[in-house]
């Protein structure tokens, strides 16, 4: 007679799975609550305990340790002497082993580390030529029909089901490097000594970067949550579905969009944004957003952090927009966005923060802690004989938020919360002014200035004199701050040091 092992801490449709499988003629060793669940239900079950000869010890933390359990799912059917080895020591084979572990990340904590349940996974999934392992709720039902249509599983399900169980393990052994290294740093701002990552699939892309790519967005299984992130709670109401630089420019756009307070709104290309404003109303923010550039705003991502009104559904809608992102729609609004059969409408919660940026190198990866952006200004100089006035206080921390998310080297000329021009991604910091200048053709004059870096020669600062500018926000630190902040005074321009550089490649 076939046995299978079930001792699982997630009890969703054991009873169900355990008195099919009794149906199908196998028996059934199990251990503590869930033989008591099964016995509950009727369904005939022997407890690990009546085979090893000891009870549960140690407050429920040696259970299932012991040869008689894990020599009946080790034993390889093939061989002999494990053939021998079963016979003197009264072992009976398991033929499958269903566990699902203690809900670690749930409340990280050592009680919650499992030890017994990954035994048993491992162990099973090592002997994958004998013996199944299901460590998924989900599989009881196709493991089931498989049993009954075959009498057992068949090699490559038992294939399929050990590669997932030494995922699972993988990814419980990361999520509790993981609470140790918070335990040990609470400052978090620390690189830990390894990375251990654990990812998901959870959606597959329409193509990656591009459409001979293939794409997909992966979770995080390490983090304190089940749903990490808040694109696992996002709602896509409409529209294709999402490529990977949909994802990538979207996540931009809402990182950027909640660095606001007021009603704000984002407009992304290419992951640099070209349209930002904020004003006292979401109708007038994205309005003015949208001005900034309206010819880069072709193809864009939208973001606004208050309810889509119809109104903006309306301006919306005819603007060629590969995503719209919001908290929510107000009535009327998604009907008039939904009818545009390839925009993405999604709605979101805020997001959270990241602790580390990674990325792809031969062989390993670049980290780094996040950037966060502080707007601090008690801890900004000015260094100019002019002194910025309370409307140009408002205008440099909103330039100096939207400067610290464009690509280096970065320039924003910004005037009334609003951005008019945005110079990202150039090799030198003179041609981003000069593209700033002209996208903002006059409409900063009077305006803001902000630079992601420190000027390292006067002639960026003389651009922004050029075009009207009467205010600069930038890092200062270089060799020649002296001749910049001169350049500034000849001009009459107030210029802010931060002290703190937000270069972004």
């Amino acid at each position: 007679m076939p046995t299978a092992l079930v001792s699982v801490y997630d009890k969703t449709g054991v009873v169900d799975l355990a008195r099919e499988l009794h149906e199908l003629g196998w028996s059934l060793l199990s251990s503590g609550g869930t033989a008591a669940v099964i016995a509950d239900a009727g369904v005939p079950v022997t407890d690990v305990a009546e085979i090893t000869g000891v009870p549960a010890i140690l407050g429920h933390r040696v259970v299932t340790l012991h040869p008689k359990v894990h020599g009946g799912i080790l034993a390889d059917r093939s061989d002999a002497t494990h053939q021998a080895d079963l016979a003197e020591y009264g072992i009976d084979p398991i033929d499958v082993v269903i566990v699902n572990l203690y809900p670690f990340s749930t409340a990280p904590g050592v009680e919650l580390i499992d030890i017994g349940g990954p035994a048993m996974v491992r162990a099973a999934a090592k002997n994958f030529a004998d013996v199944g392992v299901v460590v998924n709720p989900d599989d009881y039902r196709s493991v089931v029909d498989e049993i009954r249509e075959h009498g057992a599983l068949q090699q490559s399900t038992r294939t399929r089901l050990a590669r997932d169980a030494f995922s699972h393990t993988a990814a419980y052994d990361a999520a509790i490097v993981r609470w140790f290294d918070q335990v040990h740093d609470e400052g978090g701002d620390e690189l830990p000594p390894t990375l251990h990552l654990a990812l998901e699939r959870v959606e597959t892309l329409r193509y990656g970067e591009n459409p001979h790519q293939i794409g997909a967005r992966y979770r995080d299984l390490t983090s304190a949550s089940a749903e990490s992130g808040w694109w696992e709670t996002s709602v896509q109401h409409g529209g294709k579905a999402m490529s990977y630089l949909n994802v990538y420019d979207a996540e931009a756009a809402w990182r950027l969009v909640h660095q606001f307070g007021d009603p704000t709104s984002v407009v992304i290309k290419h992951a640099n944004p070209c349209g930002v404003a904020s004003a006292n109303t979401i109708d007038e923010a994205y309005y003015l957003a949208h001005n900034c550039d309206p010819v880069s705003a072709f193809g864009g991502i939208v973001a606004v952090n208050r309810p889509v009104t119809q109104t903006i559904a309306e301006s919306l809608a005819p603007v060629f927009t590969e995503v719209v992102i919001a908290p929510s729609y107000e009535e009327g609004a998604l009907e008039v966005l939904t009818a545009k059969a390839n925009l993405r409408v999604l709605s979101a919660e805020r997001p959270d923060g990241r602790r580390f940026d990674l990325r792809p190198i031969e062989g390993g990866m670049l980290v780094q802690t996040t950037d966060d952006v502080p707007v601090d200004i008690e801890n900004w100089s000015v260094v100019t004989d002019a002194k910025p006035t309370d409307e140009q206080w408002d205008d440099i921390k909103f330039a100096w938020q939207v400067c610290a998310a464009v690509s280096s080297n970065a320039i924003v000329y910004a005037k009334d919360r609003q951005a008019f021009g945005i110079g990202a991604g150039q090799q030198n910091r003179l041609d981003s002014s000069r593209i700033a200048a002209e996208r903002s053709a006059g409409r900063a004059e009077g305006g803001v200035c902000a630079s992601d870096a420190f000027f390292p020669f006067r002639d960026g600062l003389d651009a922004a004199a050029a075009a009207g500018i009467r205010a600069v926000v930038q890092p200062g630190g270089s060799v020649r701050d002296d001749e910049v902040i001169a350049a500034a005074n000849e001009a009459g321009i107030a210029m802010v040091f931060t002290g703190r550089r937000h270069f972004r490649h």
